[in-house]
């Protein structure tokens, strides 16, 4: 039986949400808070959002989405002006911007869509964790 999509929309956060933690971390999984620059394993940090989760267009966006400490994410609201200027800074002057406008589309995936980018993400994920030497 086929998984429900809500539960394809979970399991595609779970591996995107490894991946984004894991893209830039050291040997041993260590990894820095794209807001503030808190050092830490990639276990003990999360997966941020610069436009909110709620918006499908940018939910999986590599640009939007970038590691965050619990206290930047949950507890400073994602500190949303440093994220904005982090990102202009990294990827261009107006990204920013652009993921604002961007995360305003409609965008409506399938159960193909979650499942191509499931596999994606699951094996990108398999892949840093072998090159980092790490679980």
């Amino acid at each position: 039986m086929n998984k429900s999509i809500s539960k394809l929309r979970k399991e595609l956060d779970k591996w995107f949400s490894l991946y984004i933690r894991l893209r830039n971390a050291s040997n041993g999984g260590i990894t820095e808070c794209f807001t503030c620059g808190k050092q830490d394993h990639y276990k003990k940090l999360q997966c941020g959002h610069f436009q909110s989760r709620r918006h499908t267009a940018t939910r999986w966006n590599e640009h939007n989405c970038q590691v965050q400490c619990v206290k930047c994410n949950m507890f400073e609201q994602g500190r949303q002006w440093a994220f904005g200027n982090n990102l202009d800074a990294k990827y261009g002057k107006s990204t920013s911007q652009d993921l604002f406008i961007l995360s305003r589309s409609t965008v409506k995936m399938t159960r193909v869509d979650y499942e191509t980018e499931i596999g994606y993400y699951k094996t990108f994920v398999k892949n840093l964790k072998l090159e980092l030497g790490i679980e």
